[in-house]
């Protein structure tokens, strides 16, 4: 069948290369000028299936109203005259019950396994270039409460499979000499092996050049306007192209795949997401002192931020914004990233030469994406993956995939059934 993908991310590329590799005639639709120019640009770098863990937790609603003065805390709420920032945080309090919780974190883990196999089998089909590193994760810890955290999350993940254990600091400088200068200053850290990094955009670009290869078709600078529906199918979409004409792109099925703005796509047909952006921040700094500089995926636990190395540059990001669909950089949180990056790594790098960044992460109240088909039989969703989509983008591609070709994908997972 001919399936339109509508959004060029790491999510609608992967989806795209799978259906391609089923047999399926494929094209993706993005109002970018190319493939991952958005949320998928400049993320952190992290592929963390140890990080699967919702922010929707228990004590998170308090950790909020502690940080709710200040415009550099790592969860900024910024309350809006919008009806759908409301909802999503109404859901998101429903979700941060205990019981909630761990249900989203199985179903997080499971789909970043399934992803984590699936990147295995796309490097040795496709050998990509894009900064890749498997040399695990270490996680900061910075006081009591940050470790007693810590050793429930790992056995919260031993308990699905995933091996995040509690090591002292010396053995965390011994995996990262870089973090000799502040060993004084922590308490101890986690660390998980199976973790890895890389490039997103240069892992999104290659995949989309695969396709291209492959015969998908690519029509980019191309603004989605509408899905037109005919009884309880949609038949085609709306798209202005560079030229700045109207065109109808007519398919057998359609993927929604566009991050954030998925949502309001589809609220026209009647369709409400509890998808909600939450902006996040990075810096790509030069690195001039390699001996300071990390070579292991760091993530430090009291700023939720990580580092991740990209051959000569350091990729810091993190932070989440809930502050609708604006994407301006916020001076004050771009300082605070840099801020925290030399009080770890001195001067590793040329902070006067950083590129910041922002991009809208597609947020569901409990971190699970919505993966699967909506009411309309031949419309379907992947999308809603959070700060998760570099981590869990290639699986639910390949996912989607399989349950679009009509077969069962290896992979416990609440996937929609419209």
């Amino acid at each position: 069948m001919r399936v339109a993908v509508l959004g060029a991310g790491i999510v609608g590329i992967s989806t795209a290369w799978f259906l391609r590799q089923a047999g399926h005639d494929v094209v993706v639709v993005d109002r970018g000028s190319g493939p991952a120019r958005e949320t998928s640009f400049a993320n952190g770098g992290q592929i963390s299936v140890s990080q699967s863990e919702p922010w929707a937790h228990p004590a998170t609603p308090w950790q909020v109203l502690k940080w709710l003065p200040r415009d550099d805390a790592p969860l900024l709420f910024r309350p809006r005259f919008d009806p759908q920032q409301w909802r999503w945080i109404a859901g998101f309090l429903g979700q941060c019950r205990s019981g909630r919780h761990a249900a989203n974190l199985k179903a997080m883990v499971a789909l970043g396994r399934y992803s984590q196999q699936t990147f295995a089998q796309l490097r040795q089909t496709l050998a990509p270039s894009y900064a890749h590193r498997q040399q695990g994760i270490l996680a900061l810890l910075f006081d009591r409460q940050g470790v007693r955290h810590a050793e429930h999350a790992c056995r919260l993940l031993a308990a699905e499979g995933i091996r995040r254990e509690l090591i002292s600091v010396s053995e965390a400088v011994a995996r990262e000499p870089a973090l000799a200068a502040i060993a004084p200053r922590m308490w101890a850290a986690s660390w998980c092996e199976s973790d890895e990094s890389g490039d997103v955009h240069r892992f999104s670009s290659q995949l989309a050049d695969a396709c291209a290869v492959a015969g998908v078709e690519f029509h980019y600078q191309s603004r989605i306007n509408a899905l037109e529906a005919v009884g309880e199918r949609i038949a085609r979409v709306s798209v202005t192209g560079p030229d700045g004409a109207y065109r109808s792109l007519a398919a057998d099925a359609f993927v929604v795949a566009m991050g954030s703005h998925s949502p309001l796509l589809l609220q026209p047909l009647g369709l409400r997401l509890p998808v909600y952006p939450l902006k996040g921040y990075s810096a790509t700094v030069p690195v001039q002192d390699h001996s300071l500089a990390p070579q292991v995926s760091i993530t430090d636990e009291s700023h939720k931020l990580v580092f991740s190395r990209l051959d000569n540059e350091l990729r810091i990001a993190g932070t989440a914004e809930l502050s609708g669909y604006c994407s301006a950089l916020n001076p004050v949180r771009c300082a605070a990233l840099i801020r925290r990056a030399r009080e770890l790594f001195g001067d590793a790098c040329d902070w006067q030469a950083a590129r910041f960044w922002s991009g809208l992460r597609p947020a569901t109240p409990g971190n699970v994406p919505l993966i699967g088909r909506l009411r309309f039989a031949n419309l379907w969703l992947n999308t809603g993956h959070g700060t998760l989509g570099w981590t869990e983008g290639p699986g639910s591609g390949r996912a989607l995939a399989e349950l679009m070709s009509g077969r069962t994908p290896e992979l416990v997972f609440p996937f929609l059934r419209g």
